[in-house]
């Protein structure tokens, strides 16, 4: 597939002007930082309980200290990567690393429950910093034959830190106070960081006179912050007057944002980039993914352990086949997108995850008769069809994009993952509800539906523009 001419001109600096050995490592400080956010969002979940008991709060108490990171990660994110295309992808990468770490030592020093929330907020502000440009920085980074590798490579470190932070903080726990979970991090983030700012390419900010929309930056913020507080209130049965009152506020402020935002030429939620079939089918097609995954990752441990009367450690286990998989196959997917439509193997992925996904979901009528062989299996089905479907997806989106709406579009990639997790969530919660024990099972089976219409759209793009 012949790369875009503005995708050239814009990786044509970079291959000339970085060797390869230098280009690994630029690469390696990126996914340090890359690393360090997923593993801190599964650290934090699994700490939840050690936190609660060490300050003793109560769990819905301590649930704000993984709120208050996913709300500042969704309202921030956009206005960070509109910033990405103003400044360029690589100061903001900086300054997202630089706070990602200093809340990191603060969350560790924190003595409440409320300054660890607020510490905890200030890092998910960092953590939009990384994630919003990371993949503009990416295709900076490899040239437009090579960029499938690289998104390969983001892929496979964002599910690995994803799947070894639950281990990472049971290890850690079990010798050292939970503060040690954030302390630990700010020397790994210093060394991303020094290593960045040597080596990551420098980037050009766009020619604009125009100010940049504050304005717009607190819509989006509201909007999105909004979104995420109405799903986390229907998955924890908030009152009517809440949920309501918060899916108010969400659709105000999104209607506020799109009309202030009209006739800007790089806007904050890029709607000019959702009019471009191959791009906005993309992005839909990962939100689609990631509700999957949103569905699996909340509903098997319950599956498992309680609908089929799996001990824990088989239930980590198997969780573990997932991971394991995509792992492997992230790095194959990424160089196999460099020769192959993204289009026909994201859909191929999906459609193995979605055959996964039904598989468990059948064995939740069969009971305690299925096999442990035959659970993995459709587990590595699901991580087969993941891992399959992530890197070439990535491209898809980042090769969609003008040169300079980058970091616009990376944003995207995002805030469809975590908005597609968060669904996820929410949805695992109203199975729970209508279904009661066999709740898990029903988001199992949904999931393979979610996945199903993913696959659906990823075909839709072969004829797309």
């Amino acid at each position: 597939m012949k790369a875009p001419k503005d995708l050239q001109a814009l990786t044509t600096t970079a291959v000339k002007y970085t060797p390869e050995g230098v280009r690994w490592i630029a690469l390696l400080s990126l996914l340090t930082a890359v690393f360090l956010g997923s593993l801190d969002q599964s650290v934090a979940n699994t700490a939840l309980p050690a936190i609660g008991a060490a300050m003793q709060r109560t769990p819905a108490e301590s649930v704000w200290v993984v709120h208050a990171y996913q709300l500042a990660v969704v309202a921030v994110l956009l206005p960070l990567a509109a910033l990405g295309d103003r400044w360029g992808a690589r100061k903001v990468f900086l300054l997202g690393m630089l706070l990602f770490n200093l809340a990191a030592l603060g969350s560790a020093c924190a003595t409440s429950l409320e300054w660890l929330a607020f510490f905890r907020a200030i890092q998910g502000v960092g953590a939009a910093g990384v994630m919003s440009v990371n993949l503009a920085l990416i295709q900076r980074i490899f040239p437009p034959e090579k960029l499938g590798r690289g998104a390969g490579m983001n892929a496979l470190i964002v599910g690995l830190g994803f799947s070894l932070g639950p281990t990472v903080a049971s290890v850690l726990l079990a010798f050292l106070p939970w503060p040690w979970l954030f302390g630990l991090q700010a020397p790994l983030g210093l060394m991303g960081l020094l290593f960045a700012r040597r080596y990551l390419p420098r980037t050009e900010a766009a020619k604009t006179d125009a100010p940049y929309d504050r304005v717009l930056a607190l819509l989006s913020a509201v909007c999105f912050a909004s979104l995420v507080f109405t799903l986390s209130a229907i998955a924890q049965q908030q009152g009517v007057v809440v949920v309501v009152g918060s899916l108010v506020l969400m659709l105000g402020s999104g209607f506020c944002l799109l009309r202030r935002q009209r006739g800007h030429a790089a806007p904050v939620l890029p709607v000019d980039l959702m009019r471009r079939p191959l791009f906005s089918l993309s992005v839909f097609t990962s939100f689609s993914s990631f509700t999957t995954q949103g569905l699996a990752f909340v509903a098997l441990p319950f599956f498992f352990q309680q609908q089929l009367g799996r001990p824990p450690l088989e239930t980590g286990v198997l969780m573990s086949v997932w991971a394991l998989v995509v792992a492997v196959m992230a790095p194959v997917a990424g160089t196999l997108s460099d020769r192959y439509p993204p289009a026909i193997l994201g859909g191929v992925g999906l459609s193995i995850l979605s055959l996964g996904m039904a598989g468990l979901g059948i064995m939740g009528v069969m009971g305690a008769e299925v096999s442990f062989g035959l659970m993995a299996l459709c587990m590595a089905l699901c991580g087969m069809g993941f891992g399959l479907f992530q890197s070439p997806n990535l491209r898809a989106i980042m090769t969609s994009a003008p040169a300079h709406r980058t970091s616009g579009a990376s944003g995207m990639v995002a805030l469809a993952r975590l908005i597609g997790q968060a669904s996820g969530a929410a949805l695992v919660a109203l199975c729970f509800n209508l279904f009661g024990p066999l709740g898990a099972g029903r988001a199992i089976m949904l999931g393979a539906v979610t996945a199903g219409l993913g696959a659906a759209l990823s075909l839709a793009r072969l004829r797309a523009r």
